[in-house]
């Protein structure tokens, strides 16, 4: 007999000995209830695992319940979509609804209950709400066998009801989704993924049942043409009563940063959705553009296609225009560089960091490009490229191309007496840079950065917080400024994190060099630094 037979037969034992002794009336088994009071009693019978609720019952909000009329008080839905911002209670919402499908009043003999999600760690959340849940309550534990392993995550009903009824967490980038026949199914965030099979999988699985359900919780997608939308839009309609859509977003003409709007958009504003993060995140994307879209559209839910995002807005980058302090780089405190080595014509940058008594990081920048190009390149790049050399923001290497000899030189020169923890790098180049330092006997604290989504991503959240937070000095540097004015962010793929973001031209003739060193540095100091790392390679 294998362990999991034998763990089986004494839950159905348990489970046995349990009705039999079992003294407390459940509430949603009370006589005359309808359908709608049944899955309320249910819902509100559960208790909430996580949060700053823990331990207390789910008390659904006016809107939850408003839902949860529409859907179960008519005989006839088929699929409810409810699209409101992230925060709002979605997931144990859904999670309620699929255990009351699974064990509940919903509850039907070898029934198929699903939860679907753009990949396995999104639609592994339901999963373990769902046994976090049925661990707390005895009359749960004893009928299911709860499967967290292995390539499948599920929940067996082995007693009771609902007997031969199984629940399972499907993911949309897996190939599971042919010969489904779900009672029930919920797919969480759907407008993370542009690929419809499992959603149609899931749909046309439907007309094996007499009565199934399907329910869609999601923040609006970016565009019309997404399958979310399409579902919004006809449900909205109101040409298919299978079709119900609760929808809460801000009206496209609204001012998303009155907190009006924003607390008319957030029912669990100020119960479990704290107000204070809330408002600085508003705050926040008011200041920067790069926020602007994200925070619509998770916040405000509204159906709104990312624009291209800056990386800092002019006004916020002004407030660190005041000089930086020199003093602070030689003064034994550890200074952070980002090192980011050009191509032939383009800028070569190091930023250099370091962090003041009062927590402000001042910003150094030291800038490189060939001296003989410098006429045609200002032409291409409306750049005043001579203009900064003369004013000493910009330094001139001798010929056609970088000369990392003449880099390396004024790097010492610059470098010296300062406690240099770190030099990020990117690897393009490297080998140049390493020969021209052996020529030198020059040696840095070399640590690769690798230029992708992993590392920009976690850089640039430090990089923004200092900005808008005022704790970034830079002293007005003229190449820096136009770098970081230059310089978009741009987000990973779809089904990949929302704060999955690398930094990139706005324009073909734009350099970002700079901005790019700057962000590796801030990087290197607030991230990096935070973490274990391997010890630095060294150029010898």
């Amino acid at each position: 007999m294998t362990a999991n037979t034998r763990n089986t037969r004494l839950q159905i034992e348990a489970a046995a000995e349990l009705e039999g002794k079992r003294k407390r009336a459940l509430p949603w088994e009370r006589k005359g209830l309808s359908r709608v009071e049944r899955v309320i009693a249910f819902l509100e019978f559960l208790p909430i695992t996580k949060g700053i609720l823990i331990g207390k019952k789910l008390k659904l909000l006016p809107n939850q319940r408003r839902f949860i009329e529409r859907v179960y008080g008519a005989p006839d839905v088929r699929i409810a979509v409810r699209s409101e911002p992230r925060g709002n209670g979605k997931t144990g919402l859904v999670s309620g609804l699929a255990l009351c499908h699974l064990l509940g009043p919903e509850a039907e003999e070898r029934g198929e209950c699903y939860s679907a999600a753009v990949n396995r760690l999104q639609s592994g959340l339901m999963h373990a709400e769902m046994a976090a849940v049925i661990e707390r309550i005895p009359e749960f534990a004893s009928r299911v066998n709860i499967r967290r392993g292995g390539q499948r995550r599920c929940i067996e009903v082995i007693s009771g009801p609902a007997v031969g009824s199984v629940y399972e967490a499907l993911a949309a980038d897996a190939r599971r989704g042919h010969g489904l026949a779900p009672s029930f199914w919920a797919y969480d965030e759907l407008a993370q993924t542009r690929d419809r099979k499992l959603l149609d999988a899931l749909t046309t699985g439907m007309g094996k049942r007499k009565r199934a359900l399907g329910i869609v919780l999601s923040t609006q997608a970016e565009d019309d043409e997404h399958p979310l939308s399409q579902l919004i839009d006809d449900g909205l309609a109101g040409t298919d009563p299978s079709i119900v859509v609760d929808l809460t977003a801000a009206p496209p003409e609204a001012d998303v940063f009155d907190e009006a709007v924003i607390r008319a958009c957030n029912p669990a504003l100020g119960i479990f959705l704290d107000t204070g993060t809330l408002m600085k995140e508003a705050r926040q994307a008011r200041r920067m553009p790069s926020n602007e879209s994200s925070f619509r559209n998770h916040r405000c839910n509204q159906r709104i296609a990312a624009s291209p995002d800056l990386l800092v807005t002019p006004s916020v980058w002004q407030q660190g225009n005041d000089p930086i302090d020199l003093a602070i780089f030689r003064d034994g405190r550890p200074v952070h560089a980002g090192l980011d080595l050009s191509a032939r014509l383009d800028l070569t940058a190091m930023v250099l960091a370091a962090t003041d008594d009062a927590g402000v990081t001042h910003l150094l920048p030291l800038a490189w490009t060939p001296e003989s190009t410098i006429t045609t390149r200002e032409q291409r790049d409306a750049a005043p490229y001579a203009a900064w050399i003369r004013a000493g923001a910009l330094r001139a290497t001798p010929g056609l191309a970088i000369d990392y000899d003449y880099v390396l030189g004024d790097i010492a020169t610059v470098i010296e007496g300062m406690n240099l923890a770190a030099v990020a790098y990117d690897s393009w180049n490297i080998n140049a840079l390493r020969q021209a330092a052996a020529r030198v006997s020059m040696s840095l604290p070399l640590v690769p950065f690798v230029q992708g989504y992993k590392s920009f991503s976690p850089a640039i959240s430090a990089f923004e917080v200092e900005c808008t937070e005022g704790r970034i000095r830079h002293g007005g540097h003229p190449v820096l400024r136009w770098c970081i004015a230059n310089t978009m962010l741009v987000r990973g793929p779809a089904g990949t994190p929302q704060q999955n973001r690398k930094p990139e031209k706005r324009r073909i003739n734009g350099r970002i060099d700079l901005a790019v060193a700057a962000l590796m540095a801030i990087g290197s100091m607030k991230v990096t630094a935070d973490a274990a790392i391997e010890p630095a390679t060294l150029i010898a």
